[in-house]
């Protein structure tokens, strides 16, 4: 039997409650036509800023209850109830606003509200797909032992090209000394460094081994071996770094602009009863 999940929960309760709350409003924004017109200030765009305001707080309280019941089966439901319910919310808050844009505190909470929406599904995003990609990148390693592995192949391989010509010395010591892991944040989302000296040494060794004396070629395949299995190490390290940096980097935006929200919403709340 396949398991339930945030956006199927409970046979897909709060997609169809979302559904149901767009239909409503949308039917109440066309056949109940205020006199003055589809504005925040008519009674239907009162109706439903009040409903929209109570939602915003509603899902704002929702990260404060997911760090409390961590683990249980209710963050589910409540994770599904955020993603459908917000979505429903872009949809009434525009029609709050009877599409009346300009440049005032009143469409800078709407541009808040979309981009905490948008960020908050690029969050769901993350956690749906990352995770996994970390389980099969890094298998039952961790990032520490990656990074002792690494420091271990440099040493080795550098001993080993003391003992080969300068050419492969000098292209095992820049690929050694050179080679960075998530050095900067731009580094760590990217996840790769450009003309990374690790891959480059790799290169560059496959085309010195071919000059190389009988007797050197043994100790140049251990080194080769060793350079190849490096270059992996580095790839899955800076692939690890991503992921975690792509899992966190959101909640710099979703955080901030859903505070930059609710300032803008009790500024928008006090300006249309204080002006208007």
């Amino acid at each position: 039997m396949q398991q339930s999940n945030m956006f199927d929960y409970k046979n897909y309760r709060y997609f169809k409650i979302a559904v149901v709350v767009i239909l409503i409003a949308l039917a109440a924004f066309l056949f109940f036509e205020p006199a003055v017109g589809h504005y925040g200030g008519s009674w239907l765009g009162y109706t439903l800023g009040t409903i929209s305001a109570c939602m915003v707080l509603w899902m704002t309280w929702y990260g404060i209850r997911k760090r409390r019941y961590r683990g249980t089966g209710a963050t589910q439901g409540w994770l599904s109830a955020h993603i459908y319910l917000g979505t429903a919310l872009t949809f009434i808050v525009t029609l709050h606003s009877g599409f009346n844009f300009g440049l005032n505190i009143h469409t800078l909470a709407y541009a808040l509200l979309l981009i905490v929406v948008a960020s908050g599904f690029f969050g769901n995003y993350t956690y749906m797909i990352y995770p996994r990609k970390m389980t099969e990148n890094m298998g039952e390693d961790s990032l520490d032992g990656l990074l002792l592995r690494i420091a271990e192949a440099d040493k080795l391989a550098r001993k080993i090209a003391l003992l080969m010509p300068d050419e492969i010395n000098n292209t095992v010591l820049r690929a050694c000394r050179e080679t960075s892991i998530g050095l900067s944040l731009i580094d760590q989302l990217s996840g790769f460094q450009p003309n990374c000296p690790s891959a480059k040494a790799v290169q560059e060794l496959t085309a010195l081994g071919k000059d190389l004396a009988v007797e050197q070629r043994k100790l140049y395949r251990e080194l080769y071996s060793i350079m190849v299995r490096r270059e992996s190490l580095v790839r899955r390290a800076r692939q690890d770094l991503m992921y975690r940096a792509r899992l966190g980097i959101w909640l710099y935006l979703h955080v901030p602009f859903t505070v930059g929200l609710l300032v803008a919403m009790l500024a928008h709340i006090v300006a249309v009863f204080v002006y208007w």
